[in-house]
Formats: C-alpha cells, sequence, structure tokens
C-alpha cells in the first residue's frame, strides 16, 4: 500500500511496484490510509509523513494495533527528530525525499524475502510447559524464542513484536556469544545494499527491550558491548 498526497509520486511508486509484479493500493490521505490497511491487510506500506487528515505518525501508531505490515516512513524533512518519531511509533525503515523509486523497489523485495506471522502467537494449550517443551526454541532464562513459528514468549507469555524486532532478536540469539556492530544486524535484517543512518539499530533495540522488560544497564536479554554494538545476554 502506498501511502503519498503527491499524486504523481504516488502513480509513480504504485507504477514501479507494479511492474514488480505486486498488488497495490494508493490512497492519499492518512484517515483513508488506516480504513484501507484494514480492509486490503498490506505487507508493506510505504508510508508520507506529511499527510492530510492524519499525518503518517499518527496513521503508523494506528496501523501497528491491528497490522504487522512492514512500513517505510518517507519524509521531506531530513531532520532527525521527525526521522526517530517516526520509527519510535512502530515504522521499520525510512527514506529521506527525493530518493530513487529502485533503492525503495529493492528494501521492498528485501523484505518481502522475510516471513510473516501466520496468526498471532500463542503459548500453545499446555501454556509454559509446551513453550518449555517446543524443540529447535532458542532459551534464555525467562525468555524463550522459536525460529520456526516466529513466536517469542517471556515467562510463559506472549510477546508481541513487529516482523524487524523479531529479526534483530533471532539475528542475536542464534550465535549468543557474538558482539554485532550496527552495521552486521543492518545487513541481516535490513540487507546488505541498505544504506542510512546505522542508528537505527538503536531505536529497534529500544523497542525490543521495551517489550521484554529488559534494563539497558542490565541487559538481561540485550546487552550493550561498549564500541561495538549489541550481543545477546544470557537471561540472568
Amino acid at each position: 500500500m502506498v501511502v503519498e498526497d503527491e499524486q504523481k509520486l504516488a502513480e509513480l511508486l504504485g507504477s514501479y511496484l507494479e511492474h514488480d509484479g505486486f498488488e497495490v493500493s494508493v490512497v492519499h490521505d492518512g484517515l483513508h490510509a488506516v480504513a484501507t490497511a484494514r480492509g486490503v491487510d498490506p505487507d508493506v506500506v510505504v508510508l508520507d509523513l506529511g499527510l492530510p487528515g492524519l499525518d503518517g505518525v499518527e496513521v503508523c501508531r494506528q496501523l501497528r494495533t491491528f497490522s504487522d505490515a512492514y512500513v517505510v516512513m518517507l519524509t521531506a524533512r531530513s531532520d532527525e527528530v521527525d526521522t526517530l518519531i517516526g520509527l519510535s511509533v512502530g515504522a521499520d525503515d525510512y527514506m529521506t525525499k527525493p530518493f530513487s523509486p529502485r533503492e525503495l523497489m529493492a528494501r521492498v523485495q528485501t523484505m518481502f524475502r522475510r516471513p510473516r506471522a501466520t496468526g498471532k502467537p500463542s503459548a500453545g494449550p499446555a501454556g509454559p510447559n509446551a513453550v518449555n517443551a517446543l524443540e529447535g526454541a532458542r532459551r534464555f532464562g525467562t525468555l524463550t524464542l522459536d525460529p520456526v513459528g516466529r513466536d517469542v514468549w517471556l515467562d510463559g507469555e506472549t510477546v508481541a513484536l513487529t516482523r524487524t524486532e523479531f529479526d534483530l532478536l533471532a539475528t542475536l540469539s542464534e550465535h549468543p556469544r557474538m558482539a554485532f556492530s550496527r552495521r552486521q544486524l543492518i545487513e541481516a535484517v535490513w540487507g546488505p545494499s541498505w544504506v542510512g543512518d546505522e542508528h537505527l539499530v538503536d531505536v529497534h533495540v529500544g523497542h525490543l527491550r521495551r517489550k521484554l522488560g529488559d534494563d539497558p544497564v542490565e541487559g538481561r536479554f540485550v546487552r550493550t558491548v561498549r564500541g561495538v554494538g549489541y550481543r545477546m545476554g544470557a537471561g540472568q
């Protein structure tokens, strides 16, 4: 779904996406965007920050109440504050105008290689015991991650993560003793061709920590490695 009030740009992006084989819905204001998203259940939303009706930040905030779509925020302003505000409500990525439509297509294609949740995560009929018995699950104290089902549990209760948050946690947990640089996490989650401010990683790590109830200083689940980046904590 393309949400852009500049009609020519919206049509251009829509045509690029359709040419690459995507089914595309194009809307030009925030209120229509939320209603359309409920109807079409998009995999990816290309979302302009400056929209009439509801701005992009509020649209993204509402989307996150019912959708796990990958959200790319578009902004005409390069002000870092605007970017971080957009990311703080659940946007996965951002691009500053002007940008190459081909660069946007490359990012969308990268995201389409990620699995999408098949439904709401569940602890299963047997509750925490079933979670603990999962074959192939990764466990860090009271945190359990199922890389196959893309589910996460904390103290036996499900944790609702966006696809980007899950992919960050899955990357860290796959090699729990490894200290990942921001660049390594960018390449693993956003793709090797991604270009932009690598502090994007810090924003999403902050979201992840809040959902896990993790203190940045203690780092039970996600530890900060000074001068390097992040690694998985032991859950203690």
